[in-house]
């Protein structure tokens, strides 16, 4: 039988071998883009429940053991690995309540769920990563559980199938096999799971080489309390049919419902809507076309159970801005003339973080908290942030909306999108199509030696990214920024914004904008700003 001080140990002897090896996982990025790290994210995710395990109560049993790790994992979840680590975890709250001590078959119980839950949360789940090695791990232990009964050496079979699962990684992702590398969140899955057998088997288990990860983390709860109108969050995807009418479609969603965002493109409908029917959508839904990717979440009963799990960490709570006005904006960045942008543009709480800093699901829970309004709208400007951030959704009574923002530029398109005297579900709407309205571009380095695209790329080398794919590499900065800026631009092109970073000077900045200038000969107007961002030496919007 697994005790509750067992499992104690054996989570944070996971945590430690994640810490341990963080930076043997950030080696096996296959992007040479840098960004905030695999495996940094995922040590940072389980350093959030460190501090909580280490002052249990060794008589402490499992179901509270898994409780406090979940609810603490979800808070410090930082990047979409460390959002499908937290969810993982909260397969174990889940598969072992109420529990004393837990048995195979618990586990196994506890994996399924964790599996299907982050499946659940990835809107087009990719096999080859970290949540094919989890779902082949968890088969395994269904396939096991009733004739292996010992808890180390079922866990070392389910290990085992998992580090097999994570060896074929390479055969199901090109990217991976052409770089010669494992999926970068299935070996850090491995890892935590490794941590947690030396427990298992009666060993000492691992210690963390830094001790810096028993500082304390800060937690947020779900104490604002305002009524949920509707209860089902209720997202999928349309395969239009020739009849299919986003519009139409839109307008029958608010009659049902709130926070209804339809974004329409040549062959899908993107839904989501807050509703107490959320038959009724699929129904008239289905009149449009065919539907995949649905989600259906009891939002109240998820916020039941924030409010219960929150009661566990309440000393760090930050209490919840009075509500003065009906909207409010978070968004992520770096850079002190980008926040001041944003600030200028309207919005509330600036979180720091980015590309090589993914904030935690606690830091924007925060933020959050500290707009005084009914209504918050969260940018997260980052592709790795916007899982993160969708998680704040049921940990808080509020109103909350994320616009799935992919960078700074989608950010700032969104913010001016705002209308004040429209209502939630027009803003969402308006925001949504704006960021994908622009042409956005960055200029970075290549953080390691890669291979992509069947492009060679030296570690230094400057990178173009073209709304996100790179696009091309060079060695001088202004060429290639002048390069990448002509790439963007369009027939209909009017406004270009170019945010310059810290690693370049004004000189070189405003030598680019007149160059641009002159090449275009007063067609199109150039807004040049100092944004100060790290990382990125050039932020290129387009409009």
């Amino acid at each position: 039988m697994l005790t509750g001080n067992v499992l104690r140990k054996a989570i944070i002897s996971g945590a430690a071998n994640i810490i341990n090896h963080k930076s043997e996982v950030d080696e096996l990025n296959v992007y040479p883009v840098p960004d905030g790290d695999t495996g940094t994210n995922m040590s940072l995710t389980m350093t959030a429940a460190l501090k909580q395990l280490q002052n249990l109560d060794e008589n402490t049993p499992v179901s509270k053991v898994a409780d406090i790790t979940a609810s603490a994992l979800l808070r410090g979840a930082r990047g979409n690995s460390g959002v499908i680590t937290s969810l993982l975890f909260r397969g174990f709250a889940k598969g072992l309540s109420g529990l004393s001590t837990a048995t195979t078959e618990d586990l196994t119980r506890a994996l399924d769920y964790g599996v299907k839950a982050a499946y659940k949360a990835v809107m087009q789940p990719t096999e080859g990563t970290i949540l094919t090695v989890a779902r082949l791990a968890s088969i395994k232990a269904k396939h096991i559980y009733k004739h292996n009964t010992d808890i180390p050496s079922f866990w070392q079979e389910v290990l085992a199938e998992a580090e097999t699962a994570l060896e074929n990684t390479p055969n199901l992702l090109p990217q991976l096999k052409k770089a010669g590398v494992v999926d970068a969140g299935g070996k850090g899955l491995c890892l935590i799971w490794l941590g947690m057998l030396e427990i298992f088997k009666g060993n000492k288990g691992f210690s963390p080489l830094d001790n810096t990860h028993t500082k304390d983390v800060k937690t947020a709860v779900a104490d604002f309390q305002q009524e949920i109108t509707f209860t089902y969050c209720t997202e999928f995807l349309v395969n239009k049919n020739p009849k299919a009418n986003a519009n139409t479609l839109r307008a029958y969603l608010e009659s049902i419902g709130d926070c209804v965002v339809t974004v329409d493109d040549d062959d899908i409908i993107k839904v989501h809507v807050h509703t107490n029917h959320p038959g009724n959508a699929i129904e008239k839904a289905l009149t449009h076309g065919t539907l995949t990717s649905m989600k259906i979440e009891n939002m109240r009963e998820q916020h039941t159970t924030k409010i219960k799990e929150a009661a566990t960490i309440r000393q760090n709570n930050i209490k919840p801005a009075e509500v003065k006005k009906q909207f409010g904006f978070v968004a992520v960045c770096a850079g002190r003339g980008i926040a001041n942008l944003f600030k200028d543009s309207g919005i509330d709480i600036i979180v720091s973080g980015g590309q090589t800093m993914n904030p935690s699901t606690d830091d924007i829970l925060n933020a959050v908290h500290q707009v005084p309004a009914e209504t918050v709208f969260i940018l997260p400007n980052n592709k790795n942030i916007i899982m993160a951030a969708e998680q704040v959704v049921p940990l808080t009574d509020r109103k909350v909306c994320v616009i799935p923002t992919r960078n700074i530029p989608q950010g700032l398109a969104a913010i001016m999108n705002f209308d004040e005297t429209l209502s939630l579900n027009e803003n969402s709407l308006n925001m949504t199509k704006a960021t994908e309205s622009i042409s956005s571009g960055s200029l970075t380095y290549a953080a390691r030696d890669s291979e992509l695209d069947g492009k060679t790329i030296k570690k230094g080398e400057i990178l173009a990214l073209d709304n996100g794919r790179l696009s091309f590499t060079g060695k001088d900065l202004t060429k290639s920024a002048y390069k990448l800026t002509r790439r963007l631009i369009r027939g209909d092109s009017s406004f270009v914004t170019l945010i310059y970073g810290s690693d370049v000077t004004d000189e070189n900045a405003e030598y680019l904008k007149q160059a641009l200038e002159k090449k275009y000969n007063g067609r199109i107007e150039f807004l040049l700003i100092n944004g100060s961002q790290p990382v990125y030496y050039y932020f290129v919007s387009v409009e």
